[in-house]
């Protein structure tokens, strides 16, 4: 019997382990691949409804009519312009109009000049085996190739072409601009139904292009505006990136319960505070999805809520400042001075000061609170000196020709909130350097 009931609970583990599993595969899907799934999509079409109908009015002209068009999408990071056009795009393969054509992206950040641009069209568009043998005399002799290669009988038989730049304003530092020239000369002079969509989050976006594309550019721009009302659009958010849509799981209870817990944890009131300084320092969602990812990643049978304390902590393990975490990996020598630079600061007003007078503050703080004997001047000045490879204070400038390094004048660039941080989360610290630190603070 023993045996048997061993054997049981450990088949109920496995369920919960792949329960488990599951839970995590769908919620990481959400959260890293914000508006591929059908909830965010239309999520994203109720947010932007407006501009989501223009561009797909634009790209159904294009695939259905054959009429060429160029337009901007302009929005800041993290708003959603990439996952709203994906979403159009679907919305059309769902009726079935982007059968009719091609679409092609291109990123800035990957396609950093001109010719891998038009070798990504070319394998986009399967036209290795046509380009194979030919050599080109210009950019716009291969494009036009590749647009003609596409065309079978008339000209209004053309295949069209949806364009999809993304990052765009890295297209404007290539040289001549040699691209963006000829695709929207294409576009303008409708040689090939193409249509021609630019994402960036930069506005002046239009003052990099130079004249002669800008005179071919249609001038139309699809701005998002997304809404940043922390009660209920990004509380709302917070609850969609966590829910699990219907028949997500094979346990339909566990499922309801899930949805159930979620709903209850955004009325916690330390939920609550965690969100609201989130999105005081950010609108962007991604910040969002990235602590809610750590969450998430933390979840196991033993586990299996996200509750107020492990969000806390995801959001103070992400949003830790660089300098406070620099100061844990120092030893106990370099964290006395900067406990005696402090004093320094504090005891000075905020004047500069150099390796003698910090030495002079280490000493007398070694000789009367501490136990232990202050070290030899060499491994002090050796501490110091790392202190600046790291960064942490910075030499006056001007100060430094002519004057042996030990009376060069030096800032501390650790703010006693920093320096405060650190030391009441590093283990093992002495006390009578704790008590120092907390009379420099």
């Amino acid at each position: 019997m023993g045996l048997k009931r061993q054997r049981e609970d450990d088949e109920e583990g496995d369920g919960a382990d792949d329960l488990m599993t599951q839970l995590q595969q769908h919620l990481r899907h959400n959260l890293t691949l914000w508006g591929s799934t059908h909830e965010a999509g239309e999520k994203l079409l109720s947010l932007y409804r407006s501009e989501a109908q223009h561009l797909e009015e634009l790209m159904t002209r294009t695939l259905t009519l054959g009429e060429s068009n160029s337009a901007m999408v302009l929005a800041p990071r993290g708003t959603g312009k990439s996952a709203l056009l994906d979403t159009v795009l679907k919305k059309l393969e769902r009726t079935g109009s982007l059968c009719e054509g091609f679409v092609v992206r291109l990123s800035g950040l990957l396609q950093t000049d001109d010719r891998h641009a038009l070798r990504e069209i070319t394998s986009q568009l399967r036209l290795e085996t046509a380009t194979a043998n030919k050599v080109f005399g210009s950019f716009a002799e291969n494009l036009s190739f590749l647009l003609e290669s596409l065309r079978f009988g008339s000209k209004e038989s053309s295949k069209p072409v949806l364009f999809i730049l993304e990052e765009f304003d890295l297209f404007c530092h290539h040289r001549n601009q040699t691209l963006l020239y000829n695709l929207f000369d294409v576009a303008q002079s409708a040689q090939a139904p193409i249509c021609v969509l630019g994402l960036t989050c930069r506005l002046d976006v239009i003052e990099l292009l130079e004249k002669r594309v800008k005179s071919r550019f249609s001038h139309r721009h699809i701005h998002l505006f997304p809404p940043d009302a922390f009660d209920p659009h990004y509380l709302a958010t917070f609850t969609h990136l966590l829910t699990l849509p219907p028949d997500t799981l094979p346990h339909k209870d566990f499922a309801e319960r899930w949805n159930s817990d979620v709903a209850s944890l955004v009325e916690d009131i330390e939920v609550r505070r965690v969100l609201k300084r989130i999105h005081t320092t950010t609108k962007d969602v991604r910040t969002l999805k990235a602590i809610l990812l750590v969450c998430v990643s933390g979840l196991s049978g033993e586990n299996e809520r996200v509750d107020a304390k492990r969000l806390t902590k995801a959001h103070t393990l992400l949003s830790g400042d660089s300098k406070t975490k620099l100061l844990h990996g120092l030893s106990f020598l370099q964290l006395t001075l900067i406990i005696a630079m402090s004093h320094l600061t504090h005891t000075y007003d905020g004047e500069p000061y150099n390796f003698e007078m910090v030495l002079h503050e280490y000493l007398k703080f070694s000789r009367r609170h501490s136990h232990t004997r202050p070290l030899p001047r060499p491994v002090v000045f050796k501490a110091f000196d790392q202190l600046k490879g790291l960064e942490l204070i910075r030499a006056v400038e001007g100060n430094t020709r002519g004057t042996q390094r030990e009376y060069r004048l030096y800032h501390l660039l650790v703010t006693s909130e920093q320096l405060s941080t650190a030391l009441g989360t590093i283990q093992a610290l002495p006390t009578d350097l704790q008590q120092w630190a907390v009379s420099a603070i």
